[in-house]
């Protein structure tokens, strides 16, 4: 099918696709929407961002709108590996659902407080979506009841495997007290190996196995690797940047250790950039994904939890800063630039102690990663391209009865700053961002410190 409209959805679904400029579905969509909103149990491999998301949003909220609104108890469970996915399912199903009164999606995860989340669910949401060990601890506590539950989500489910939540899906599972004939089943995955087909075994009826993609071969996706001598890596990096001149670029690392030396090298040579590993704050890890988001930076140093789940647009660049220990983190680590038909960059940085793992992805792969050797790099910084937009914190947000428009309206009109130098808008429940061209930052600034919005005084700074 060609476009949403012709899947009878519910209207309000259909008002929201067409308010969000989704008009046609993705090879993906197409492939399993069919047996999606026919209620059967479906196994997904599709690679990283090939709409999957919107895919088992709209099963589960097409459910919800035949509904009367009587029941109010949790009907969807999605279950993601990491607090950063959760945030952004979240927030798309949210979306999905703007057109449908009284449909409370939450979601629940690690790493922040757990008094307001428990707090958020005195009101029953009709959407439950979370990472497995804060919902196995709130059931624990007796403040989630998910015997309601008909439609169950595994996203990312061998990233789940991977990070070792097997044991606590089968306590959540359990703890549902459902038969597995009372609930539809989806499983998304972008690799479909032995351990994934155990656990559709295990958790599915009869199940529908769509692969859309083998996830090893990336036809738009350039690969490259550069030979280095051992202690060049990180001017490698700096080199390869300033070359090939990347609107946006991730580069991957092991360890958090070499996140952090190599953001204060780049940083040093005059990079605009963020990192992102796993001793951050949840704070830290938000303000780092919507400022590399919103052209605020556009170099993003991370470890493999950047590699999945978020919600990053095709990057122009992807470098391995060493080459991975298992070709699937390769691959998901790459996939990261080449999305939705754009043309992509990967380039992974070796030395002679690589080479015998760049053999043995090579035999994998449909084509060999030629390599080249990096002394005919050369680091120019007068070469390094700086972002497009600097980002500003303001402290206030849909509490304070802010909007998007609040915002958009306050920086245009009472700021005077042309529309042309206003990037992306988020509104949170207490605080708020804007990107604005760096001309344009001082007057941003002094109308916050200066005046008022919405006849509130509103403090703001620079990210």
């Amino acid at each position: 099918m060609s476009t949403f409209e012709q899947y009878g959805l519910h209207h309000a679904l259909n008002t929201s696709l067409a308010e969000l400029k989704y008009t046609e579905p993705t090879a993906t969509q197409q492939a399993c929407l069919p047996d999606l909103l026919a209620g059967k149990d479906v196994a997904v491999e599709a690679k990283t961002g090939s709409g999957k998301t919107l895919a088992f949003g709209l099963t589960i909220l097409n459910k919800l709108a035949q509904l009367d609104g009587t029941e109010q108890h949790p009907h969807a469970l999605v279950l993601c590996p990491t607090r950063e996915l959760a945030e952004q399912v979240n927030y798309q199903l949210q979306l999905l659902a703007r057109r449908m009164a009284n449909t409370k999606i939450l979601a629940l995860f690690g790493g922040v407080a757990l008094a307001p989340q428990l707090s958020s669910l005195r009101h029953a949401p009709a959407v439950v979506v979370g990472t497995p060990g804060r919902i196995m601890d709130i059931i624990s506590q007796g403040k989630l009841d998910l015997s309601g539950v008909k439609t169950l989500v595994l996203d990312e489910a061998d990233r789940m495997l991977d990070m070792g939540f097997s044991d606590q899906m089968d306590w959540i599972l359990s703890a549902m007290g459902k038969q597995a004939s009372e609930v539809q089943t989806l499983l998304f995955s972008a690799t479909f190996g032995g351990n994934i087909q155990q656990l559709s075994k295990r958790y599915q009826k009869n199940a529908e196995v769509i692969a859309l993609d083998d996830a090893h071969t990336r036809a738009n996706i350039e690969q490259l690797a550069y030979k280095v001598q051992a202690g060049q890596r990180d001017y490698a990096v700096a080199a390869i940047l300033s070359e090939y001149q990347p609107d946006s670029a991730i580069v991957f690392c092991q360890t958090k250790l070499e996140v952090a030396a190599l953001s204060q090298k780049l940083s040093d040579d005059g990079f605009t950039l963020v990192q992102l590993q796993g001793d951050m704050e949840q704070f830290e890890r938000s303000n780092a994904i919507t400022l590399f988001s919103a052209d605020c930076a556009n170099v993003m140093i991370a470890t493999d939890v950047a590699s999945r789940g978020l919600d990053i647009a095709s990057v122009g660049l992807v470098i391995n800063y060493r080459i991975s220990d298992d070709l699937d983190i390769h691959t998901h680590r790459i996939g990261r630039t080449g999305r939705a038909g754009e043309k992509g960059m990967a380039i992974t940085i070796i030395d002679d102690s690589d080479e015998v793992k760049l053999v043995a992805f090579n035999s994998q792969l449909p084509e060999d990663i030629p390599v080249k050797g990096a002394q005919a790099l050369r680091f120019h910084a007068n070469r390094i391209k700086q972002p497009a937009f600097v980002g500003i914190q303001i402290d206030g947000g849909k509490k304070q009865k802010l909007s998007k428009g609040d915002i958009l309206g306050a920086l245009t009109k009472q700021a005077k700053i042309p529309a042309k130098d206003i990037g992306k808008i988020h509104v949170t429940a207490q605080k708020s961002f804007a990107a604005v061209k760096v001309r344009s930052l001082k007057r941003a600034l002094m109308m916050f410190r200066e005046d008022t919005v919405k006849g509130k005084r509103i403090r703001a700074r620079k990210l």
